[in-house]
């Protein structure tokens, strides 16, 4: 009996203890993120709902700001501009989206296989423009569309060509020749990702299908593709979000020129807000742009859901 009645205050110490030292590590780890939460807040929460608060006013940030309701989303919606902004960023999402996805899954395909140092040169090959910053990357991407001495003209002269494209000063080839440099430049990053894909494929099933007599193609299109579908789905949202957000690049190589034809949703919102100084509207055009982009990406998700239930 005497040896029970001792043991209950050990008991309750030893649970004390724990509960102690699990305090303070609980403490310790909120000190830890502690400034990762107050970035957090300041710079994303608190942003986003003073952006929000803003688009229904006018403000220049030079005189007191002016309640004006919904008067820049109207405003916006009778903007010409808007419009052929908005056609061009649909134009670089159409271009450029299904290109990554083509060129980045060749790739991978074509590098998917034995570990060795050639193999591991092109991958690092690939991805070192990732990497590298998008400004440094848009300065030598405008020397190479140079329409005169540029290495692209170069050669198409070189050939034979007499009549060659004049890239970032025709309104015609501007927005072409910014997607040959993102696909260039981003194609590595998504090539790493179907290449991860690729090898969580069992190879069992391709051993199958062999046997069975299957071709190549065949093996691409009933295997392949359908065990990349998540990969795919993945990376396509990410390419429509990355598509809407192209920034740099204009900013380097066109400014919006010529004529507006690269003028994107982006640079038109840091256009508006930080060149003509009417934040209040471009903090309506960048709530458009998120509603857009939210859309988009639930349209996706309800698409890939209905696939998935009509599979069982």
């Amino acid at each position: 009996m005497s040896l029970l009645i001792n043991a209950k205050p050990a008991h309750n110490t030893k649970s004390r203890t724990r509960k102690r030292m699990a305090r303070q590590e609980a403490i310790t780890g909120w000190i830890f993120i502690l400034p990762v939460l107050i970035g957090f807040f300041v710079f994303t929460v608190f942003s986003v709902i003073y952006s929000s608060i803003i688009s229904f006013t006018e403000w220049d940030l030079l005189t007191p700001q002016v309640f004006v309701g919904i008067k820049n989303y109207v405003k916006i919606f009778k903007d010409e501009r808007f419009w052929q902004v908005l056609y061009n960023t649909a134009y670089f999402v159409i271009g450029l989206v299904p290109s990554v996805l083509v060129v980045s899954m060749l790739l991978a395909i074509a590098l998917n296989g034995k570990v060795n140092k050639l193999t591991n040169f092109y991958k690092i090959s690939f991805y070192m423009p990732c990497i590298t910053s998008t400004i440094a990357v848009s300065a030598v991407w405008l020397w190479v569309f140079n329409p005169t001495n540029g290495m692209i003209n170069t050669l198409l002269y070189a050939i034979g060509f007499t009549n060659v494209p004049q890239w970032l000063q025709s309104t015609t080839w501007a927005k072409p020749a910014l997607i040959i440099m993102r696909v260039w430049q981003v194609c590595g990053r998504y090539m790493l990702m179907f290449l991860a894909g690729l090898q969580t494929i069992p190879a069992t099933l391709y051993e199958a299908a062999e046997v069975d007599g299957a071709k190549a193609w065949k093996k691409f299109r009933y295997i392949t593709l359908p065990m990349l579908s998540n990969t795919t789905f993945f990376i396509t949202i990410m390419l429509i979000i990355e598509s809407f957000n192209i920034f740099e690049s204009v900013y380097v190589m066109t400014e919006g020129r010529p004529a507006g034809s690269t003028n994107t949703l982006l640079y038109y919102i840091y256009y508006n807000g930080f060149q003509a100084y009417r934040m209040g509207y471009a903090s309506a055009l960048a709530w458009i742009m998120f509603v857009m982009l939210f859309v988009l990406t639930f349209i996706q998700f309800r698409i890939r859901s209905k696939k998935e239930l009509s599979m069982f």
